[in-house]
C-alpha cells in the first residue's frame, strides 16, 4: 500500500460468548500469528489491543475487546460495549449449550447494550467435529455430537447476521473472522471521507 494515500480510520470489535469457548485463542492466534502455546485455561476479565487490517483504500486500526463469559464478570463486560461497531458472538462446537445461550442471553446482551452494532455469529474449535476424543467424550457423556455448519448457518440467518467459522488451533477461518467483522462496519466512503494520515515528502 502506497503510504502517501494511506488514511486510517478507527472501529471497535468486541467479542463474546461463554466462557472457554475459545474466544481469548483466536484473538491471540489473529495478533500473534500463532496459536497459544499456554495450554491451561485461565478466564479473560476483560482485555483490549489494536490490530491493522489493511483494505485496498486504507487502513483499519481495529480496537478487539476480549470479554469474560462467566456471570462473576457480567457487569465488568457490560463496560466494554460502549461505542462498539461490531460484536462477534461465539460458540463452541463442541459445547451444545453455547449455542443455545448465544440466543437466550448474548444477542439480547448485545442488543441492550450496544444496540447500533453490527453482529457476527462465528462457531469456533471447528477442528473437534474430527477429533477422536472429542467426538468420544460428546458421546458417552451427553450424548450427542459435535454442532455441524447448518446449526451455525440457521441461527446466523435467523439473525440477519453474518456467519463465520474458525480454528484457532489449526489456524483455519481466524483472519476471515475479522474480515468478516471489518466488512460490515467499513466502507470506501469511510476512507475517501478521510485525509491521509502519512505523508512521504
Amino acid at each position: 500500500m502506497d503510504e502517501k494515500q494511506a488514511a486510517r480510520i478507527q472501529r471497535k470489535m468486541v467479542v463474546i460468548g461463554d466462557g472457554a469457548c475459545g474466544k481469548t485463542c483466536l484473538l491471540q492466534t489473529f495478533r500473534d500469528g500463532e496459536f497459544p502455546k499456554e495450554n491451561r485455561y485461565i478466564p479473560t476479565v476483560f482485555d483490549v489491543c489494536i490490530v491493522d487490517i489493511e483494505r485496498e483504500q486504507g487502513v483499519v486500526e481495529l480496537a478487539l475487546w476480549d470479554t469474560a463469559g462467566q456471570e462473576d464478570f457480567d457487569r465488568l463486560r457490560i463496560m466494554s460495549y460502549a461505542e462498539a461497531d461490531v460484536v462477534v458472538i461465539c460458540f463452541s462446537v463442541e459445547a451444545v449449550e453455547s449455542l443455545e445461550n448465544v440466543l437466550e442471553k448474548w444477542v439480547p446482551e448485545a442488543r441492550r447494550h450496544a444496540p447500533r452494532a453490527k453482529l457476527v455469529l462465528a462457531a469456533l474449535k471447528i477442528d473437534l467435529r474430527t477429533d477422536a476424543e472429542t467426538l468420544e467424550h460428546m458421546r458417552r457423556v451427553c450424548m450427542a455430537a459435535p454442532l455441524t455448519f447448518e446449526h451455525g448457518l440457521r441461527l446466523a440467518k435467523a439473525l440477519g447476521a453474518p456467519y463465520v467459522e474458525c480454528s484457532a488451533k489449526i489456524g483455519v477461518g481466524v483472519k476471515h473472522v475479522l474480515e468478516t467483522a471489518v466488512a460490515l462496519v467499513v466502507s470506501d466512503d469511510d476512507f475517501s471521507a478521510r485525509s491521509p494520515c502519512c505523508l512521504i515528502l
